[in-house]
């Protein structure tokens, strides 16, 4: 099984990375950062419909700085969702701002509705560290998924990824009789590959939302990242595959009793067919991102010697041993996606 000992390290966005921001529009100067919200006054826990501690707290702000700080999470909103129209503002208020207690960075999370019909979307504030963004982009650029998000110095902005936690959805409706195993193991397969191809860790059932969608005759699942700090950082190679995590097992256990080795290997052929198509349509973007992080620090020296030791027995490929860092090897793992 995957083990994760030590606490990721944070690195803050370098020249290069910030540079990549700016060309491609994800660099916006926001009226409100992360260092502001943190200073709240207090807090209350927030619990589910159900009465469980959702270990997420509601922070609380006293009346003059609570104005101007809805003011300004609502103008990032206009920002992410409208492209800065601040005309849709005038219908939408802050229901609450929530921290994320128990998480290694701590985030916030913002419940915005519209005051019109009640319905609200959810964005997220978050200390802007150099794997997460690169994590974020090459989500973009690289799965069936777009990822809207915005940096400004040392602030993230993440819209909210809709969809049932891996977690919930595996405690509470793997057991359906509506539920369609071989598709739900089929996508369970994509996912794992496409994690491995471009080396997005520590996808255990917290760090994933399954997307369900009803269709005419069946229905169709997609496994969705919504944590990507552990982009490109550890040195072992299991960390990498969510089929060795234990908090999946309910997943890898239909997959064994669903899907023969043969359509296996199918569905992995596919999912780098489709990866291929996308590498050769973000051409420009992925080149661009790769020599930034080439000339990045996002792991330490024993992570990089570990992994591309480990990537080179796997792909019987000694190229992988001559990488210095993780931009290379991140480059030669998508390079063999496009041999095959």
């Amino acid at each position: 099984m995957a083990l994760i000992s030590k606490k990721k390290i944070i690195y803050p966005i370098s020249s290069g990375l910030r540079k990549y921001l700016n060309k491609y529009d994800r660099e916006s100067d926001f009226p409100i950062h992360y260092s502001d919200l943190i200073r709240y006054n207090g807090s209350i826990p927030l619990y589910d419909f159900k009465g469980n501690d959702t270990l997420w707290e509601t922070v609380l702000f006293n009346e003059y700085d609570r104005e101007e700080i809805h003011y300004s999470v609502k103008k990032i909103y206009a920002l992410l969702k409208a492209e800065g129209d601040l005309s849709v503002m005038k219908h939408l208020y802050v229901d609450r701002i929530d921290l994320c207690v128990y998480g290694n960075t701590q985030p916030f999370r913002v419940r915005i509705v519209n005051r019109i019909n009640d319905n609200f979307d959810y964005f997220y504030v978050k200390n802007a560290d150099a794997s997460r963004v690169y994590g974020l982009e090459l989500e973009h650029l690289l799965s069936p998924n777009r990822i809207s998000y915005l940096v400004h110095q040392n602030t993230l902005i993440e819209e909210h990824i809709a969809g049932i936690p891996g977690e919930q959805f595996m405690r509470q409706q793997i057991n359906d009789p509506l539920l369609n195993p071989i598709r739900l193991a089929k996508e369970f397969v994509k996912f794992n590959e496409r994690c491995f191809v471009r080396l997005l860790g520590d996808m255990h059932s917290s760090n994933f939302v399954v997307d369900v969608t009803p269709d005419f005759e069946e229905t169709h699942y997609r496994i969705r990242a919504i944590d990507f700090d552990q982009q490109s950082y550890e040195g072992k190679k299991s960390i990498y595959l969510p089929q060795y995590f234990k908090q999946n097992n309910a997943l890898i256990q239909m997959g064994i009793t669903h899907i023969t080795p043969e359509s296996m290997v199918q569905y992995q052929r596919e999912e780098r067919a489709l990866i291929a198509t996308r590498l050769k349509s973000s051409h420009r973007e992925i080149e661009d991102l790769l020599r930034s992080m080439e000339h990045d620090t996002i792991s330490t020296k024993e992570n990089i010697a570990l992994l591309k030791k480990e990537l080179a027995y796997h792909y019987k490929n000694e190229k992988f041993l001559s990488c210095r860092n993780m931009g290379a090897i991140l480059r030669e793992s998508l390079e063999q996606v496009i041999k095959r």
